[in-house]
């Protein structure tokens, strides 16, 4: 489809609120590179048994309860969908972790906790969906203990600058106000929060792996429940079909130019 015959973001009613309902129906936490990603978070962050961790945007608690099972961490979870943090907190009991994690409605430009409490502060996938991006990065270090670590995974231009088709694709799916930057772009908002020792790592992924790294992060229930959930949306949502309509045409040369990248400062 050519750049000229795609929807609009205003065609598409409210593009975003289906791409986040489809992933909390699925039970799917969608970031780059999985929980292999994941794993190079805890690895530049630091992250061991005795560090209090705040995950922003955890949507539906994969990540929190993946943290405390396996690095034996206290970890506090928030999101701005109050249906989110239901499916967290329902994660957490299923798995025998409510004593370790704890969920929280909260907005990452306006994080409810006082300054300097979390030994590190990590963020997936959810900076580059948030309109004032310098002031939520400022609020991650804020809560940030001195010494301690924010580390982001997002999306990236690893090649740029991007086609312009790339640029209004990204804006039907994701929402006209959703930005992606380059390495550069993050690494200076992570500056201009007063971190140091900066570290960036960029990475390039396929449609495969991606869908590979989904699939292996979704419990089976919520997988079966989801695709339930998306089927009744498909026949009785014109504006699910037109979104959908738009998420399958993905331009052919997506993947060339977005990746997404690791993130590391130091308060």
């Amino acid at each position: 489809m050519k750049s000229e015959e795609r929807l609009s973001p205003e065609e598409i009613s409210e593009p975003e609120s289906y791409y986040f309902e489809l992933q909390a129906h699925i039970g799917a936490t969608k970031h780059g590179g999985g929980l292999k990603a994941t794993e190079e978070l805890v690895e530049l962050c630091y992250i061991d048994k005795d560090k209090y961790v705040l995950d922003i945007g955890c949507g539906v608690g994969a990540t929190p309860c993946y943290l405390a099972k396996r690095h034996g961490c206290r970890v506090v979870g928030v999101d701005i969908s109050e249906g989110m943090i239901d499916r967290s907190n329902a994660r957490a009991k299923r798995e025998g972790l409510e004593d370790r994690v704890e969920f929280r409605v909260a907005d990452a430009q306006n994080l409810p906790f006082q300054d300097a409490l979390f030994e590190v502060v990590i963020c997936e996938s959810v900076t580059a969906f948030v309109e004032d991006k310098q002031r939520a990065v400022s609020e991650y270090v804020r809560v940030t203990k001195p010494g301690g670590y924010v580390g982001l995974n997002e999306s990236t231009w690893i090649k740029a600058p991007p086609p312009r088709e790339l640029v209004e694709w990204a804006s039907c799916i994701y929402g006209a106000k959703k930005e992606f930057l380059t390495s550069d772009g993050w690494k200076e908002l992570l500056k201009g929060s007063g971190l140091r020792d900066i570290v960036v790592r960029t990475h390039k992924i396929t449609p495969l792996s991606q869908w590979l790294n989904e699939v292996r992060e979704t419990d089976l229930r919520d997988f079966t429940a989801g695709w339930g959930w998306f089927f009744s949306q498909f026949i009785g949502n014109p504006g699910y079909r037109r979104f959908l309509k738009e998420t399958l045409t993905t331009p052919g040369n997506l993947f060339e130019y977005l990746g997404f990248g690791i993130y590391v400062g130091r308060k």
